[in-house]
């Protein structure tokens, strides 16, 4: 073992643990001095941008031999709130237990953040070039849509990222095994944020007097229909190919499970059943194979023994890639049946064009660490900074490998209780990236 930092990944993400870097305030300052100082003292020079101070961003430039296009290492050390959660262990403490390293942000996401920075260390400190220049990216603000973040970098400093054209980030890598057979998702699309606001309206009046029909039973009716009702199916190829590409490796009746969900007639029956057989990866299909709204915020009401004439509901809709708000709005209002007004809160484009040119490297690589494992492409459901990224012109990889045992549901603990990654799974990720950088713009 060398005295390197680079060699020891697990001390640098137990250090990142303990940085509260919750979201909000975020305040990571602290945490990106620690990085900014890891990187200086190995003789690289560094670039901080904020928006506001307690919230800097890190970016260093590790330059290459100029045969390939640039590529970015983007990852964000915010992480969401531990409030109103139940932990075995205490989650800023980093503490190791049974081969697991305990703590918030262990997999979302500053065990990739520790995947990347080692890679760069490593690179310079054995004087490699890479093909083209990394631009290692480390940011604030993921967990509360990039303001402070990587819109901040993609609007007020495009300039940090000329010349690139891929990016990697988290949302894809992590093994999950289905049926018996380990799989890596490499994500290579990311649905849309799509956030909107309605109101319903309807006779109002004192509380002590029976009223059918109004706005609170017109907002009951809606909540129960989105419950009980999916918006329309949409395969989009890269579905149909992560789709295919189980349904031909999983065994039967699994494999003629997986193949009915790429027929539209049949896609939200294969769903239901894939839940009631108590499969974790139906809902993410779900999200996957749909646009998706879910009712999150209700203002209504202001005395008890008044029946209010109007409340406002708000939504979290998620569009799929290619899709725009009206046409989300147009299925939303087929299915509720209600002629509502919708305002749209927030949108953040994604486009429809997917560039899958670095896709077969990154499976290639993925290949050669784990034999047995077999790569896919996917999307995610939720957003990513590599949206953001997106609007300079990068495409945006989900590829952050970890090797995870059968058992382990790494997802599940995403945002929740007990989040812990294996501590040679951290390994197994910072190796893979670093043969990233060697293998990128080779072939």
């Amino acid at each position: 073992m060398t005295d390197a930092i680079f060699d020891r990944p697990i001390e640098i993400l137990q250090k990142l643990i303990r940085f509260d870097t919750t979201n909000p305030p975020g305040n990571e300052v602290e945490c990106i001095r620690y990085l900014n100082g890891l990187l200086t003292e190995a003789g690289l020079q560094t670039t901080l941008l904020a928006k506001t101070p307690s919230r800097p961003n890190l970016i260093v430039r590790l330059p290459g031999r100029g045969e390939a296009p640039g590529l970015v290492l983007q990852g964000h050390v915010d992480v969401v709130t531990t409030a109103n959660q139940t932990w075995t262990h205490p989650p800023f403490s980093g503490e190791i237990i049974d081969g697991y390293l305990w703590g918030r942000g262990a997999l979302d996401m500053k065990g990739g953040v520790t995947m990347m920075l080692t890679a760069v260390l490593r690179a310079h400190a054995e004087g490699f070039r890479p093909a083209g220049d990394v631009v290692l990216t480390i940011m604030a603000d993921e967990e509360a849509a990039s303001d402070y973040g990587a819109r901040f970098l993609v609007e007020e400093h495009p300039e940090q990222f000329t010349g690139v054209r891929y990016a990697i980030g988290e949302g894809g890598g992590g093994s999950q095994t289905l049926f018996g057979q380990r799989y890596y998702s490499i994500m290579v699309a990311e649905k849309a944020v799509c956030w909107m606001r309605t109101a319903l309206e309807g006779p109002g009046g004192h509380g002590s007097m029976p009223l059918r029909g109004g706005a609170m039973a017109r907002l009951g009716a809606l909540l129960t229909t989105l419950d009980q009702k999916r918006l329309p199916v949409h395969i989009l190829p890269v579905m149909e190919e992560m789709l295919t590409a189980i349904a031909e490796t999983a065994p039967e009746p699994a494999g003629d499970l997986i193949a009915r969900l790429l027929d539209p007639q049949q896609t939200d029956a294969a769903l239901d059943e894939m839940a009631a057989q108590g499969m974790r990866q139906a809902r993410g299909l779900d999200a996957q194979l749909h646009n998706t709204v879910n009712a999150t915020v209700v203002h209504g009401g202001l005395k008890t023994n008044v029946i209010p004439s109007r409340i406002e509901l708000e939504l979290d809709g998620r569009l799929l890639p290619g899709f725009t708000p009206a046409e989300m709005i147009a299925e939303l209002r087929q299915v509720l049946g209600q002629e509502l007004e919708f305002e749209i809160i927030r949108h953040d484009p994604v486009g429809s064009e997917t560039d899958m040119s670095l896709y077969p490297l990154l499976a290639d690589i993925v290949r050669e660490a784990d034999p047995e494992g077999i790569p896919i492409p996917t999307l995610v459901g939720g957003f990513t900074d590599g949206r953001m990224f997106a609007r300079l012109g990068i495409q945006n990889y989900g590829f952050l490998p970890l090797k995870l045992p059968e058992e382990f549901n790494g997802s599940a603990t995403v945002h929740a209780a007990d989040e812990r990654v294996p501590v040679d799974a951290i390994h197994f990720g910072c190796d893979i990236i670093y043969r990233l950088l060697q293998r990128y713009g080779t072939a």
